[in-house]
């Protein structure tokens, strides 16, 4: 796509089914699919336009954030939106905290006597979220500690009173519960929030860790190596906080595998040994004998404002009460290149199409009759670097949660066909996941959980800030059982995606997608929208939920 192209775009709205290529299909399949008011043609001209070079990778706090923001301000206006950001505007400030490690990162390990260059994204990857414009560690003492893990209401404590001062901290990715053969006291294969990256770096901070090194390991993970390095490897952003240092160690990052084992073997211990202790509640920190640390590089820190992206239709019966729809507009701009070279991380799964939804929903929803609640159409930044544009929107909302019937998200969803199912990111353990089934049912379609619990994806999108905060919120997924090829086309459509595109400069727009299933899937997410947004209905979170007690607490607000 030329430039001259896209700018014309950026004028206009998305028009032209040409844009998107229709594959040949048989009248048969397409008649058995449900009906969806949404365009699959529509889809795919917005993701072409957001996921071209242009925008390059559109990377937050970047020249790209303009032309999102001027793109997707221009497709709500043209759809009849009105401004839904703060102050009358379309927008609303997300004061973030920006971090690049600039110059060689020079890193080692001593381990049995001999000391290892490590280079930065191969066999280690380190950052670092306090700002400081330079960090020296030299020769710091290794702690193996488990998981990482300090959950008292299950009398669970990796940490078991070590001192971690001035010493890095290896931990191991996920829950306790992910590989035994027996559910425990993590509940079994599902990831907890303790399994989440996110958690192991606070808990690292809480203990006075100098650093922490995660283990990676693909299945407990979720995802390749590739992944790890790209998404940390560029520059990354987190809210601003008073005291980063209560938050992250000054050193967090990943290594391979294959550098821990052998790191284990150098200090005379067995890494699968020690991997089945730390799956006990026994398990006890290890000193890494013999085995240092060590890592030099600059830290470039600033403070910068990116942007959330909201428009609205006013509901005419109960204005007050809002439906909000959300996906992520950014993703990991530019950073390093693949072996073709190309350094441009589109992100045209994740999240243009996301996006691309949120679009076609608002043009769906201002051609039709208004709703009795308003509709907030949302797209949000900084969701790659921790969620961070809803969290920041949840701590500040534009509509007060109290009066938020419900948060319907929108990220990555299948371009290999329509599904006869729809799946979410986790279990939610609401009503609303029950609305969401019952409205496949209708369309002859099924609802199935997900497939893959141990990844936490519960915890890994935009839903989830809303959700601790009591929101009723879902991140709806596509389904794997395809109409053509059933549910083992869709999982190797799936395993290809992770594999060879997520988090990848390959993730790029496709004339050959098949189109049908996002309209399909959009088309459902539509008709709970609605089905909400004309009714007295408030889902709640069912008994035992985590977040139901956040909900209760605001219950009058709704009388």
């Amino acid at each position: 796509m030329t430039k001259a192209l896209v700018l014309a775009l950026l004028a206009t709205v998305a028009t032209s089914p040409a844009w998107a290529a229709k594959p040949a299909v048989p009248r048969a399949a397409a008649a058995a699919l449900p009906a969806t008011p949404v365009d699959p043609a529509r889809l795919s001209a917005h993701v072409k336009v957001l996921s071209d070079d242009i925008f390059e990778g559109r990377g937050p706090a970047t020249p790209a954030e303009g032309k999102v923001i001027d793109y997707v301000v221009k497709q709500m206006k043209a759809a009849g939106l009105s401004p839904g950001g703060s102050n009358g505007g379309w927008t609303q400030d997300v004061p973030l905290a920006r971090f690049e490690v600039t110059g060689p990162v020079k890193m080692s390990l001593t381990a049995g006597g001999a000391t290892q260059a490590l280079t930065q994204t191969q066999e280690a990857v380190v950052q670092t979220l306090v700002p400081v414009a330079h960090v020296s560690i030299k020769d710091a003492p290794m702690v193996f500690v488990g998981y990482g893990v300090k959950a008292p209401e299950v009398g669970w404590d990796d940490f078991k009173g070590v001192d971690l001062k001035g010493k890095i901290a290896v931990v191991l990715i996920n829950d306790p519960d992910f590989e035994t053969p027996t559910a425990g006291k993590f509940g079994g294969k599902a990831m907890t929030y303790y399994g989440r990256w996110t958690y192991k770096y606070e808990e690292a901070a809480r203990q006075g860790a100098i650093g922490m090194l995660i283990v990676h390991e693909t299945d407990p993970a979720s995802y390749g190596w590739n992944t790890v390095k790209n998404s940390n490897s560029g520059v990354k952003f987190d809210i601003v906080r008073d005291d980063p240092g209560k938050s992250h160690p000054l050193l967090q990052g990943w290594m391979q595998r294959d550098l821990a084992v052998d790191l284990f073997r150098k200090s005379g211990l067995d890494f699968v040994a020690q991997k089945k202790r730390a799956q006990t509640e026994g398990f006890t920190p290890v000193e890494l004998k013999g085995a240092t640390f060590s890592a030099d590089y600059d830290v470039k820190s600033s403070k910068i404002v990116s942007h959330n992206i909201a428009g609205k239709l006013v509901g005419k019966g109960h204005p007050n009460e809002v439906v909000l729809y959300s996906a992520h507009w950014d993703h990991l701009g530019i950073g390093a290149p693949d072996a073709k070279g190309d350094k441009i991380y589109n992100g045209a799964i994740d999240n243009a199409d996301g996006v691309a939804a949120v679009l076609e929903l608002a043009r769906v929803y201002a051609h039709a009759p208004r709703t009795d609640r308003t509709i907030v159409f949302m797209s949000v930044t900084a969701e790659e670097q921790g969620l961070l544009g809803t969290e920041y929107y949840a701590s500040n909302p534009l509509y007060p949660l109290a009066k938020t019937v419900a948060m319907l998200n929108t990220d990555a969803l299948t371009a290999d066909g329509p599904a006869r199912d729809i799946s979410v990111s986790g279990d939610s353990k609401g009503e609303l996941q029950d609305m969401l089934a019952a409205a496949a049912q209708k369309e002859g379609r099924r609802f199935t959980p997900d497939q893959e619990p141990g990844a936490g994806h519960f915890y890994r999108s935009d839903h989830f800030p809303m959700s601790k905060r009591g929101v009723p919120a879902l991140s709806i997924e596509s389904g794997m059982d395809l109409y053509t090829g059933g549910v083992a086309a869709g999982r190797k459509g799936k395993e290809d995606y992770v594999e060879h595109r997520y988090h990848q400069p390959a993730d790029q727009w496709s004339p050959s997608w098949d189109m049908r299933g996002q309209a399909i899937d959009v088309g459902l997410i539509y008709k709970l929208g609605r089905q909400l947004a004309n009714s007295r209905q408030w889902p709640e979170w069912k008994p035992g939920s985590e977040f139901k007690a956040a909900r209760d607490a605001s219950a009058s607000e709704r009388k």
